[in-house]
């Protein structure tokens, strides 16, 4: 059996557990790395090179810096006062969704939702808000928030690394993904202002008891350090090029700033990192280098523009991996559909002959259009419960903002990144 057929035989398997997730996404990944250096595709050392990576140690930096605005109560604060300032409905689910992009764009979207949860649901009781009007728009800006930045989600990692790894195409830089991530959000957030809240249901009723996410106990100096730290980080990471210190060095410094200055301790920092992201990001990174060694790329590619005959356009095969992965996405993570799919859109570009940029950021938009169902990001599914909401529910908000994502991406990602 030839290396081109193995590669695509483990990227199968791989694809069958994210799509039914019958194994964590984490030990997947990991296995697909094993598969690779026990069947001699990759040697040993370049298949778990990730643990290496700058980009990997750039997230498990950042999960530390990001959370010490948790641990503090700082972000509770901005969340709190931000949401304070808004006098009707409309206002208060914008202010809240604007917050919450923004601070998703540089921090976890779970640890976001987490923190400021207590905040919604508070404001919800004293401005007599039903809360169910607010907590799916406050889900969504999460996930519209974490593709304006390289650290806004995982997923931005993956598909910079993908890209990089099968290419050498290093244009996806720490900003790079605003160009479409902010006019996508801001459009999302205009339709939610709009019109999308009078298709949000009010069915929340009974009464909630929960931590408010507030750190009283937690000295003021803590609290305006970590965002300090947070704020010059993000800095240092958009002027690189300037400074000459890489992003990962920089998410380090950061890190180690909070520890040294007993902002959060040691053991705090450990816990912060999302060891199920690396492991992913680590696991997943060879098949990358695997599909483009044994050709298996290749083979991708015709199989794909051959079902389209011969030179489709690359707008008709871009709008249909956009389509594919926003389905998937719905049932799956977005770190495990930009995974599964990235590499196939560039294995698709190259057959074609044209840039992969245009196409991998499709793919980082589809599987972050994730809106049609509680489980397609983990916002969505943490609202669930406290909103009272049923599936349907996400589906009827939802799709027209997968329409947006889609006409959006199908205009900008071409005038951004041309395929010739």
């Amino acid at each position: 059996m030839s290396p081109a057929i193995i590669t695509l035989i483990i990227l199968a398997f791989a694809a069958f557990f994210f799509i039914t997730d019958k194994l964590p996404i984490a030990l997947t990944s990991m296995l697909v790395a094993t598969a690779l250096s026990i069947t001699g595709i990759l040697e040993p050392a370049e298949a778990f090179k990730g643990f290496a990576d700058g980009t990997v140690i750039l997230f498990g930096a950042m999960f530390i810096v990001g959370d010490a605005l948790f641990q503090t109560g700082m972000a509770y604060r901005i969340g709190k006062f931000c949401a304070g300032k808004a006098k009707t409905d409309r206002q208060l689910i914008v202010i809240i969704m604007t917050v919450t992009a923004t601070l998703s764009s540089v921090l976890s979207n779970t640890g976001t939702i987490a923190v400021l949860l207590p905040v919604v649901i508070g404001i919800s009781a004293a401005t007599g808000v039903n809360r169910s009007k607010i907590l799916m728009p406050f889900a969504f800006a999460a996930g519209m928030g974490g593709i304006i930045t390289l650290i806004g989600t995982p997923a931005c990692a993956i598909a910079k690394t993908t890209l990089e790894t099968m290419t050498g195409d290093t244009t996806l830089s720490f900003f790079e993904f605003a160009k479409t991530g902010i006019p996508m959000c801001v459009a999302g957030i205009i339709f939610m202002g709009l019109f999308g809240y009078k298709l949000v249901p009010a069915r929340a009723t009974d009464d909630v008891t929960m931590d408010s996410g507030e750190r009283t106990d937690v000295p003021k100096w803590k609290q305006y350090v970590s965002l300090i730290v947070l704020i010059v980080t993000v800095v240092g990471m958009i002027f690189e090029d300037q400074i000459g210190i890489p992003l990962f060095l920089t998410g380090i410094i950061g890190a180690l700033v909070l520890v040294l200055t007993g902002v959060i301790t040691e053991k705090q920092a450990y816990q912060a990192i999302d060891m199920k992201t690396i492991f992913l990001t680590v696991g997943m990174m060879p098949m990358a280098s695997a599909l483009t060694s044994t050709g298996a790329s290749q083979m991708i590619a015709d199989a794909v523009i051959g079902f389209f005959g011969e030179q489709p356009h690359p707008l008709l095969i871009t709008a249909v991996m956009f389509l594919i992965t926003a389905c998937l996405t719905q049932f799956m993570t977005n770190n495990a559909c930009t995974t599964l799919m990235a590499p196939l859109a560039i294995s698709v570009a190259q057959g074609l002959g044209v840039s992969p940029v245009a196409m991998v950021m499709t793919i980082l938009l589809g599987a972050n259009a994730s809106f049609c169902s509680p489980v397609a990001m983990t916002p969505n599914t943490m609202v669930y419960g406290y909103g009272q909401y049923k599936f349907t529910d996400y589906a009827r908000v939802g799709f027209p903002l997968e329409i947006i994502y889609f006409v959006g991406t199908m205009l900008l990602a071409p005038i951004f990144w041309p395929f010739y």
